[in-house]
């Protein structure tokens, strides 16, 4: 199957084409994300109204765009499938609407896919991808969560942050040090001129079992070290350093004990925070002393985007599943009610 994805969930207008047909990372014939990044700044976040206005804006022109790079016209497309929660509703359903009304219009069938269930999956795009069961850790700016992957659809929600997830905190601590919008790239760049050790902050509810993430007090410890310090350039940096030391140090802490849990030693890394270096590296020594691996989409396809949702969609669609013709999509969405998928293209 050739599948259309569409990703409007929330700031980034994603568009993609999938093709089962191809191995590994062939499979994805084009891919294009607009970003409303410059749309937002000068609010300091997403505005929903604003958002939902520029996907209506660049969603077909996206989405003609992307089959042209992929060298296809919309009858080569058997399927298509389109982000359907969670998210903001606004933004969900201009993907929705034009996703049904292609499907409607090339009489294929079309189906709405779990976010962060596209996310999960992917890593699995790239060539060598990992067979469940294994750990996933979904780390992006609106969620925290580990999940236990016993197959593809079949999900168990292990641990999930209490309180900010991992990348609104790297967006909140930017913001309270005059970081630009948005603030997570902006402080790990600046991270990496710091000195290791000059901050030493909490690594939040490790010193306690369980796999929950709390990122509030450890928040709270970077305002009050950047209240009381001199707030020059290298100290502004070895701040930085040390509060995605601290992040970086709580996930890794997380996943390995999430590992043994699950008792399994492959860990896969999906969502915005999975394209930081440093966790990136903490990850992979971390899984190959335990004789497994860790395992990342390509730094393009950790942020929002159409691939994820093409391939998701592409999983379950070839599984015989598909929606009917309403437009429905759910700002909240539990992953754990999602049926399992049969067979992956690549077992088709």
């Amino acid at each position: 199957m050739r599948v259309l994805g569409i990703e409007t969930s929330c700031d980034e207008t994603g568009v993609a084409v999938y093709d089962t047909a191809l191995p590994g990372a062939a499979g994805l014939r084009a891919h294009a994300v607009y970003s409303q990044i410059a749309l937002h700044a000068e609010y300091g976040g997403v505005v929903p109204e604003l958002a939902s206005r520029d996907h209506v804006r660049k969603l077909l022109p996206l989405v003609r765009q992307t089959l042209a790079e992929a060298g296809l016209g919309t009858a080569d497309i058997d399927g298509v499938a389109y982000t359907a929660g969670p998210g903001l509703v606004g933004a969900l359903l201009v993907g929705a609407g034009t996703a049904r009304a292609l499907a409607w219009a090339l009489d294929v069938p079309a189906v709405g896919v779990h976010h962060m269930e596209g996310h999960l999956l992917a890593p699995l795009i790239e060539d060598d991808p990992p067979e469940p069961p294994f750990v996933a850790l979904l780390v992006s700016g609106g969620h925290t969560q580990l999940v236990a992957v016993d197959a593809i659809g079949r999900y168990r929600l292990l641990g999930e942050t209490l309180d900010d997830a991992a990348g609104e905190a790297f967006d909140k601590t930017a913001k309270l040090m005059g970081l630009p919008y948005p603030g997570g790239p902006q402080l790990a760049a600046l991270a990496e001129q710091g000195t290791p050790g000059a901050f030493r902050f909490a690594r939040p509810m490790t010193d306690r079992p369980g796999l929950d993430f709390s990122f509030s007090g450890l928040k709270t410890q970077v305002l009050l070290a950047w209240q009381q310090c001199d707030r020059s350039p290298q100290t502004r940096a070895d701040i930085a350093r040390g509060f995605e030391d601290a992040v970086v140090d709580t996930l890794a802490i997380k996943c390995e004990r999430a590992l043994d849990a699950a008792g399994s030693d492959t860990l896969v890394v999906a969502g915005g925070v999975g394209a930081n270096k440093r966790l990136r590296a903490k990850l992979q020594a971390m899984c190959a002393q335990r004789g497994g691996r860790a395992c990342f989409p390509r730094p393009s396809l950790c942020t929002d985007n159409g691939a994820m949702i093409a391939f998701a969609g592409a999983l379950r669609l070839q599984a015989g599943q598909h929606d009917d013709a309403q437009v429905k999509v759910a700002a909240r969405w539990d992953m754990a009610a999602l049926p399992a998928v049969a067979a992956t293209p690549r077992e088709a």
